[in-house]
């Protein structure tokens, strides 16, 4: 598997500060929430979020952005040192700092303080636009993006340029291969009033095509929140759904959608590829804990390559569970993965926040189901795993039962088809060790690997007894 290729992001970096408590009484002197036990975390935002998100794929990242000589900027520098090359723009006045007010995980206020704005662009900046090889720019209408206009232009005429805009921001250069509004920011940029309720698919379809005509972009793609994305280029819309629904904080996710699309197309994928991988992963950062999840992920570790999936399934159970989310675990050959299969993994994933699929490795299905098997190798069947939106990471265990591999990962439901009704697995002592549960889900009957394999087996010798029968007509 190649490594991921660089990407650079243009625009404006924030300093965000979260102060987390419980609120479990009213002020005697107004009728506001007391927070106590608050705990404060601080992060990148803005920009800077994006580019951590992006270096967290394990992706080379540079961030041009805006800092001064305040406190806020070298806090930000620091949080950002090993992880990103920060270019630098001058800045007029403070940094800009959020600080969201939190009870149990449910914001209630929000403070901003600093107006500073990139005074001007340098030659280091232009020339940083200049040499990249893909772009993404998180316009959060400061001015980054304005005094690189002229640069953001020319990059867009020939490499892909992602585009994540703002209300405050200008509008995004011609050519730009992908646009990510928001549905409120989409119906405000059309000039259309605020839909209600959220609004509808209709709306969307028709924003995003305006959009694109007045932007003159390659497309343009309206996030929907828990409903995923609709893509335009223009025309009839592609309707690129949630896989699940993910409760939690979403600050944030829009940059996970931008940072992901954006990564994808500098690897050289197809739009619409990067569209819908960049709601999985969306939906699978929001599940995870948004930018709780931050917090436990290692900014130094590189995602595993294809056959090599255990430490990133570790990984995602450790964020998931740090965030205070349910990890799911399902194990099994799935050796020709069939509807059976995938009915199962579509359930287990809905009792939690992510699924972590156990498979067995090619020495392990041949000592299981003889020297015939497994029909597709490992590598295979783990490339087969991922591409489906209920699950979240693959692992790969050696033995014959998957009891050491369920020991690191220490999943909170251990999910296993019905079929297994009337026996007690040799894992549930372990699971129920840690407190886990071991949960049934209905079998689809008729669907085996099995009974697949022996029916396609036959059909060769049906095929050519009717070849046959058909020639002896022929003669007769």
């Amino acid at each position: 598997m190649s490594a991921p290729a660089p990407l650079l992001v243009v625009g404006d970096a924030l300093l965000d500060h979260d102060l987390c408590g419980r609120a479990e009484r009213l002020a005697p002197d107004a009728p506001v929430p007391v927070v106590s036990e608050a705990r404060r975390t601080t992060r990148p935002g803005g920009a800077a979020l994006a580019a951590a998100l992006a270096a967290s794929d394990g992706r080379p990242v540079t961030l041009v952005t805006a800092l001064g000589d305040d406190e806020a900027s070298a806090s930000l520098v620091r949080l950002l040192a090993d992880r990103v090359r920060v270019v630098r723009l001058p800045l007029t006045g403070a940094l800009s700092r959020k600080t969201r007010i939190l009870a149990g995980g449910t914001p209630l206020l929000r403070l901003d303080d600093g107006e500073g704005r990139a005074r001007e662009a340098t030659d280091e900046a232009r020339r940083a636009v200049a040499e990249a090889g893909a772009v993404l720019v998180a316009d959060y209408g400061r001015g980054t993006a304005e005094v690189l206009r002229e640069a953001l232009a020319s990059a867009a005429a020939r490499v892909p340029v992602v585009w994540d805009p703002h209300p405050r921001g200008g509008p995004p250069v011609p050519g730009a291969r992908l646009v990510t509004p928001s549905a409120s920011e989409a119906r405000a940029f059309a000039g259309g009033e605020p839909p209600a309720g959220g609004g509808d698919l209709r709306t969307a379809a028709s924003d995003a095509g305006a959009l694109v005509r007045a932007w003159r972009a390659v497309s343009v793609a309206v996030t929907l929140g828990g409903r995923g994305a609709l893509l335009s280029h223009g025309e009839t819309p592609l309707l690129v759904p949630s896989p699940v629904t993910a409760e939690g904080d979403a600050c944030g996710a829009g940059d996970r959608f931008a940072a992901t699309a954006a990564g994808l197309l500098a690897d050289g994928e197809l739009t619409e590829t990067a569209v819908r991988e960049a709601v999985h992963a969306a939906t699978r950062y929001v599940a995870e804990g948004g930018v709780r999840s931050l917090a436990a992920h290692d900014p130094d570790a590189v995602p595993a390559a294809d056959g090599e999936p255990t430490e990133d399934a570790l990984r995602t159970a450790a964020r998931v569970r740090a965030a205070g989310g349910t990890v799911v675990a399902a194990g099994g050959c799935f050796d020709l993965l069939h509807a059976g299969h995938v009915a199962l993994l579509q359930a287990a994933r809905r009792t939690g926040d992510c699924l972590v699929v156990c498979v067995n490795s090619d020495a392990s299905v041949r000592r299981r189901k003889g020297g015939g098997r497994p029909l597709v190798p490992v590598a295979d069947r783990i490339r087969v795993l991922r591409a489906l939106e209920c699950v979240d990471a693959v692992a790969v265990f050696d033995e014959d039962t998957p009891e050491r591999l369920l020991g690191e990962l220490r999943p909170h439901i251990w999910a296993k088809g019905g079929d297994y009704a009337l026996q007690r697995l040799p894992e549930a002592s372990l699971v129920e060790s840690w407190g886990g549960q071991v949960v049934l889900f209905p079998y689809l009957d008729g669907r085996s690997t099995t009974g697949l394999a022996e029916k396609a087996a036959r059909s060769p010798k049906r095929a050519g007894q009717a070849t046959g029968s058909a020639r002896e007509r022929g003669r007769g």
